[in-house]
């Protein structure tokens, strides 16, 4: 079959959806892409990734005018504007889902606006607001994502309620904000709404904040949002929430089995996502859903249906945007014939905080669980020329390595960048690259890059900014 004679459909048009998409029209395929917005953009771009970065960036921007005073800076406290907030990080994510509407036109894209399901191996009914459409297709991928995770026990009635997608409405700037859940989502929208005035305290389970981090990265998050945060309780869990007249009364247990009951202005509901298979009519195809929900696939993204691919959140962890669209890509590539396969060495995690944590490839948490044998070699920001220009030393680079080759197995870094630091460290991971390699390569100076460079270093008991001898 040639490329040009494939009708594909792509049901969800979110980073993962809309990359397969835009790849299989450059490709020459006939592409329907299905979604119920009105342009591409998916959940990351409407109400998540995009306009929480929106978001942060302000936060961090109000943190730093607080910071400026140690530099001999006063500014005044800030005047916020909440109408004129949500209407600028709303035209940020207008300006991004229009973009993708265009670009889909461009690519001559059939985008149809609705909700569909399987009929079976071969057609799809898609709701439209007009009425019901079917259509038939050569391949189909699903990209359909996952939905907000919820507490039954804790299910009440509520405007008070936030969860990942409301909180960033900014309904208000309350006086008081819960956090339930300490990983990456609520710890963004807690500092969010921290910087904007609001006394937030956060309730996790676990013994840590960001549960699958490296605790040599969270240390240096934690250490910063206790000063800014009002309360922090670990291992603890809320077992009752009840709507009284001045806010939401909360009762929380912990470890040791006491509950405390505390009012809040608003509590922010932020324990994960799930994958949402509701309505797909997987039960007409041959495609298999495993014990967690998720869709079961091949390397090539293929279900047990050969017609039927799948990608993103609803095919498992990690539930990033940036492999969705890697997925996508490489299913479309297999559906055209290509020799193709989802076989990363590592995906790069952000939580896009105040100090910023990346990692890539192995955690040491994964190298102890897994018995793999490694050694580490850490450079502070402390030793940091460009950190300390910035008033930020509280930061480290971290490096996984292997001992006997000096491969390098994972990096991982806390600090103001993280996030565009870590792309080096997957670069490394995918090319094989050991530290000498990486020691070897000449940083700017001066940098935040350099670190990665120094890490190196300090394994070979070489870093010019910090004597720390091999052993």
């Amino acid at each position: 079959m040639s490329e040009n004679k494939i009708n594909l459909a792509v049901l969800g048009a979110g980073p993962g959806g809309y990359a397969a998409a835009f790849l299989a029209a450059d490709l020459g395929m006939n592409v329907t892409l299905i979604d119920k917005e009105k342009n591409p953009g998916g959940v990351c771009l409407y109400r998540g990734c995009i306009p929480s970065k929106a978001l942060l960036h302000v936060a961090k921007l109000i943190n730093e005018t607080h910071e400026a005073k140690e530099w001999g800076i006063d500014f005044s406290e800030p005047k916020i504007n909440l109408e004129k907030l949500r209407s600028w990080k709303s035209s940020v994510v207008s300006k991004l889902t229009g973009g993708l509407g265009q670009l889909s036109k461009q690519r001559k894209i059939n985008y149809v606006q609705g909700t569909a399901s399987f009929v079976n191996s071969s057609t799809i009914k898609v709701q439209k607001e007009s009425g019901e459409e079917i259509l038939s297709f050569d391949k189909i991928i699903i990209a359909t994502g996952s939905r907000i995770a919820t507490i039954p026990s804790l299910e009440i009635t509520s405007k008070r309620i936030l969860n990942s997608s409301t909180a960033l409405d900014l309904p208000a700037i309350p006086k008081s904000l819960l956090v339930v859940g300490g990983g990456y989502i609520g710890l963004e929208l807690g500092s969010v709404y921290s910087a904007l005035g609001t006394k937030v305290s956060v309730v996790e389970m676990m013994p840590g904040l960001l549960p699958g981090a490296d605790r040599d990265l969270v240390i240096h998050l934690s250490k910063r949002l206790e000063k800014s945060f009002n309360k922090i309780m670990l291992e603890s869990k809320v077992v009752e929430m009840k709507d009284v007249s001045d806010g939401l009364q909360v009762k929380i247990q912990n470890m040791s089995g006491e509950i405390a009951e505390q009012n809040y202005d608003y509590v922010l509901m932020s324990i994960g996502r799930k994958p949402d298979t509701t309505g797909l009519g997987l039960e007409n195809t041959k495609v298999r859903v495993n014990q967690r929900g998720w869709i079961i696939v091949n390397e090539q993204l293929q279900t047990d249906d050969p017609n039927i691919y799948a990608i993103g959140d609803i095919v498992g962890e990690p539930m990033l945007a940036h492999k969705a669209s890697h997925e996508g890509r490489v299913a479309v590539e297999a559906i055209a014939g290509h020799k193709a396969a989802f076989e990363p060495k590592a995906i790069p995690a952000v939580v896009f905080t105040d100090p910023e944590i990346a990692w890539a490839g192995l955690t040491e948490t994964q190298a102890r669980e897994k018995e793999i044998k490694y050694e580490t070699a850490k450079f502070p920001w402390s030793a940091s020329g460009r950190a300390t220009t910035l008033g930020r030393m509280d930061g480290v680079t971290k490096i996984l390595v292997e001992p006997e080759t000096q491969r390098i197995l994972g990096i991982g870094i806390c600090g103001p960048g993280a996030g565009e630091l870590i792309a080096e460290g997957v670069l490394a991971i995918e090319m094989g690259a050991n530290l000498t390699d990486l020691k070897l390569t000449i940083h700017p100076h001066p940098t935040l890059s350099e670190t990665l460079m120094e890490a190196a270093e300090v394994f070979f008991g070489q870093s010019t900014h910090l004597y720390r001898p091999k052993r």
